[in-house]
């Protein structure tokens, strides 16, 4: 498995966000991290890039304890895309999207050709070839997320990691990300809110309430009206599409 979590633990003061969580992300998959809100998702995200640190438990790459890795180790391999990930500075799509080189450069290396090759792939495969010299306040909503995506391929990771990466984002584009993210030949760990979705995009779901997981599969094996109603209290009918034969669920008045 290429990311694993083994029984974390996190808490703030005396409430416990991340509650004895285990997993392993298949390699090359999309797993869906689903979930009310507060139930520990962004918190799970966070352990699993380096940037919190558990009570208990551990994660593993490749069967490496994440504690143990450098900083610059773990960047070189894990991309995260923070929900409200943004940039006070007007700089062009291109140099958005160098920044993902810098876990790959020593402090006195020049720009190489690997450097463009990974920059101009990430640009392509987020369709924003196109762009790549407009200013970053010019850009859609869609198109500032796509950006901040190629930021993350250019890091040429094996992990990309996503927090809401469709919120704010209209239906166009909300589609477009994660046809995109499903495409890529790399494990993704996305926490979404849209179920339908999750069904429609994630190999595998992870569902969790109040910190601890509560479901996990494959989606037609974990999104039922059961779990709809007993985690996201909602009355719904789930129903496999006749367009792409997953669940597709019908919220009731």
């Amino acid at each position: 498995m290429s990311i694993t979590a083994e029984n974390l633990v996190w808490r703030i003061g005396s409430r416990t966000i991340v509650d004895g969580v285990s997993f392993a992300a298949e390699p090359g998959r999309m797993l869906g991290l689903l979930g009310p809100n507060g139930s520990g998702k962004t918190s799970l995200l966070r352990l699993l890039t380096g940037l919190k640190r558990p009570q208990s438990g551990r994660v593993l790459l490749d069967g490496s304890d994440l504690a143990s890795l450098g900083a610059r180790t773990v960047a070189r391999r894990v991309a995260f895309v923070e929900q409200h990930a943004t940039t006070s500075a007007n700089l062009r799509v291109v140099d958005v999207v160098r920044l993902g080189r810098f876990p790959h450069r020593s402090w006195m290396s020049r720009w190489t050709h690997a450097d463009d090759r990974a920059v101009d792939e990430a640009l392509q495969r987020a369709g924003m070839q196109d762009r790549r010299n407009e200013r970053w306040q010019s850009l859609s909503g869609g198109e500032k997320q796509r950006t901040h995506i190629a930021r993350a391929l250019a890091q040429t990771p094996t992990e990309l990691i996503l927090d809401e990466p469709t919120n704010h984002l209209d239906i166009q584009h909300q589609i477009g990300v994660l046809k995109l993210v499903a495409s890529l030949p790399i494990t993704s760990v996305v926490a979404l809110h849209d179920l339908n979705h999750a069904a429609m995009f994630c190999d595998r779901v992870i569902v969790m309430q109040q910190g601890r997981i509560v479901a996990s599969g494959p989606p037609d094996a974990v999104i039922s009206e059961t779990l709809l109603r007993e985690v996201f209290s909602v009355e719904a009918r789930v129903e496999a599409s006749p367009h792409h034969h997953r669940p597709h669920i019908h919220y009731l008045r």
